[in-house]
């Protein structure tokens, strides 16, 4: 584990690799840590050659948590007071593109899931000269009219934060089973695993509401996203109940010569079974990046 100065935050991030091959930056969503990106996975890309970068996010696990601002307010969001939105989308970008400026990394192959999609894009759009390819996972554009979400999978994510450790594991559990892959088997194990270890690494659901409102608030990217001329793949379940997948197909339409990967029976979540064919597509679109020209 290491950390990298961002600005005013610290990032704690892990690295996979031969530091020589292309750096793969792996992006994590609402409310995951780093550890939302499996070993294996992160394993897998690097025997294929790359130097993958896996961090949390600032307010989750080991990065700065930006205790002396006030907790985010979905309600009042919702209701057009942004009062309590500490920091936003772009903030996040700029972070990532920081942590590539510790790294030392000119450019490089961005990879995020649900709100390190939305991160991903925004610095896709904000600092294109940093991008040299972009994956989109179970993410959406911004336009409120896709990617919505299921009662159920809202309520499940909107639930009033744990007060106990193993309330808050039971909860993550709960999450995990409400938004996940119906199609693949459920390895609840696992699941308590992660939401254990996420817990002790870092519990903070004041820091997860200033994401929350960040994602909230951020605007519409369908009409940059045409603008965009890197080399793109977008992943989504076709039965994901957050972010449903018509919020992929708008991702993928909205950028230029964009490939769609909408895997069979996945949700909101990374199931084992699809880890190496996600290592592969991955792998194959970094090689047209690193191949084309410029």
């Amino acid at each position: 584990m290491r950390w990298a100065t961002a600005g005013d935050v610290e990032l704690a991030f892990e690295t996979f690799g031969r530091p020589a091959g292309p750096p793969v930056l792996l992006i994590m969503g609402l409310a995951m840590q780093m550890l939302g990106w499996p070993q294996e996975l992160c394993t897998d890309l690097a025997r294929r050659g790359h130097h993958v970068i896996r961090y949390d996010n600032r307010d989750i696990g080991l990065s700065t948590h930006l205790d002396h601002l006030p907790a985010g307010d979905a309600a009042a969001v919702m209701r057009g007071d942004r009062s309590s939105v500490a920091y936003t989308i772009g903030d996040l970008a700029l972070d990532a593109v920081r942590l590539m400026d510790a790294l030392g990394l000119g450019r490089a192959h961005l990879v995020g899931a649900s709100l390190g999609g939305a991160i991903a894009q925004t610095v896709a759009l904000s600092h294109p000269h940093r991008v040299r390819s972009l994956t989109s996972i179970m993410a959406s554009t911004g336009d409120r009219r896709v990617g919505t979400s299921t009662p159920r999978a809202m309520a499940a994510v909107l639930a009033p934060p744990a007060r106990t450790r193993e309330a808050a594991i039971a909860r993550a559990v709960h999450i995990a089973r409400v938004v996940g892959s119906t199609g693949f088997p459920f390895d609840e194990e696992a699941a308590r695993d992660r939401a254990a270890c996420a817990y002790d690494r870092g519990y903070d659901p004041a820091g997860v509401s200033r994401q929350l409102v960040a994602l909230l608030t951020a605007p519409d990217r369908t009409a940059r996203l045409r603008t965009l001329a890197v080399p793109s793949l977008v992943i989504h379940g076709d039965r994901d109940p957050l972010v449903s997948p018509d919020g992929g197909r708008a991702t993928a339409a909205a950028i230029p010569g964009a490939e769609l990967l909408l895997v069979e029976g996945m949700g909101h979540d990374l199931p084992r079974a699809v880890w190496p064919r996600l290592a592969e597509r991955i792998a194959a679109l970094v090689a047209r990046a690193e191949a084309a020209p410029g």
